[in-house]
């Protein structure tokens, strides 16, 4: 199994997520988060004074699933999450020892 993380702009997850159930990924978990890359945040006024905004928006999604299904939902994720502009996001691919359904004690592929 393969746990994707996709860090990705706020305005991208509904079409993000449409795209993913369209191959097959039956749930996820997403979480609004704050961060910084390349993009590196910016100035915005606020009641006339100048402050820099050094984390900006943007949303984590987790998505466990089948070894062969990794590459796919990786390639699509990267598709409906695109501009072309910077700060897109980052897509993450790890290794999942073990999974559990806490309900039904089911585990492995079975779990998720």
């Amino acid at each position: 199994m393969k746990l994707i993380i996709a860090a990705i702009k706020p305005f991208k997850l509904e079409e993000v997520r449409e795209a993913l159930t369209s191959v097959g990924v039956t749930g996820m978990m997403v979480s609004e988060i704050k961060g910084f890359g390349t993009q590196s945040g910016h100035t915005e006024i606020y009641r006339g004074a100048e402050y820099a905004v050094n984390f900006l928006p943007k949303v984590k999604i987790e998505v466990v699933v089948a070894d062969d299904l990794a590459p796919d939902v990786v390639e699509t994720i990267a598709k409906a999450a695109h501009t072309g502009k910077i700060g897109d996001g980052k897509i993450f691919t790890l290794d999942v020892a073990d999974a559990m359904r806490v309900r039904t004690g089911e585990t492995g592929m079975d779990a998720v």
